[in-house]
């Protein structure tokens, strides 16, 4: 038996089938994709520049840029239309902050998802002993859920500030020579946008599954099986008192039938005692 046939028969692998397995592999699988949409992008775009001497047109500009999108850290060569002399142009704004908060959300989600899986699966009886590991899952899934929503929401915004940065009018107006009449500038294309709107996607779902996720690891802690403690006590005594009630009520109506009927018994007897002796009195 090889080592992987002997962790799959140690390992309780059931627990995939539950929901707080599975959202945790769905887990690792989206954050692998939200980091390596954003953390692996790289694009370009190309601008014209075209001078009334025709000599000194660059037709073609390329200008390359990429994560973490420190876009003023990004040159490019354009010509001056004044003889052969060259200006080196800087794209404008650092969205590094933002773009790097997200991936590293994103890497840590990925491992504490991995780890946990793992813990699941091989060290079940460890998880559960003393409550403790439940309550640091419950309270690590918190935290997560509240990040993830946090850098996708900045990430968002930093991605749309890119768009605007990188657009290629906008490029132009950087450029000396576009700004004289007598120069034609244009945009040969745009920067490709799918990948980094793609990682925006994966991360707001991966905030879903770890905010949806907090239920099924609250199922786990102390505190949801003691509120079912609690919840099921007050049900069984509040049973109790209503059965008794009911006993008690029984009780007091077999009394009163009992009475009654001796009461009505009596005068009963006595009228038929009573009856002959007026009879025989009278004879």
């Amino acid at each position: 038996m090889d080592t992987s046939d002997q962790l799959a028969s140690v390992g309780t692998f059931q627990v995939l089938k539950l929901p707080l397995g599975f959202i945790r592999v769905l887990e690792w699988l989206f954050a692998i994709f939200a980091f390596a949409t954003c953390g692996g992008y790289s694009g370009q775009l190309r601008v014209s520049v075209d001078c009334m001497e025709k000599a000194l047109s660059n037709l073609s500009i390329g200008i390359d840029f990429a994560y973490p999108f420190r876009l003023h850290q990004v040159s490019f060569e354009a010509p001056v239309c004044e003889g052969i002399r060259r200006e080196r142009v800087f794209l404008i704004g650092d969205y590094s902050s933002s773009a790097e908060f997200f991936v590293t959300i994103a890497v840590f989600a990925f491992l504490y998802s991995l780890m946990a899986t793992i813990v699941y699966i091989f060290f079940q009886n460890k998880y559960r002993e003393n409550n403790r590991g439940p309550l640091i899952d419950f309270v690590v899934t918190v935290v997560f859920s509240f990040m993830w929503l946090v850098s996708s929401s900045a990430w968002a915004k930093a991605l749309s500030e890119v768009k605007m940065a990188t657009d290629p009018d906008e490029v132009q107006l950087l450029i000396s020579a576009c700004k004289v009449q007598t120069n034609k500038c244009g945009s040969l294309h745009g920067p490709r946008w799918s990948g980094l709107n793609t990682s925006v996607v994966f991360g707001f779902l991966n905030f879903v599954l770890w905010a949806g996720n907090i239920w099924f690891v609250f199922k786990e802690t102390g505190w949801h099986k003691g509120a079912t403690r609690l919840a099921g006590g007050a049900s069984e005594k509040q049973s109790n008192t209503f059965n008794q009630q009911c006993y008690n009520q029984g009780s007091f109506d077999q009394s009163g039938s009992y009475n009654t009927q001796g009461n009505l018994g009596q005068p009963s007897e006595y009228s038929q005692v009573g009856g002959p002796t007026s009879y025989s009195n009278q004879m």
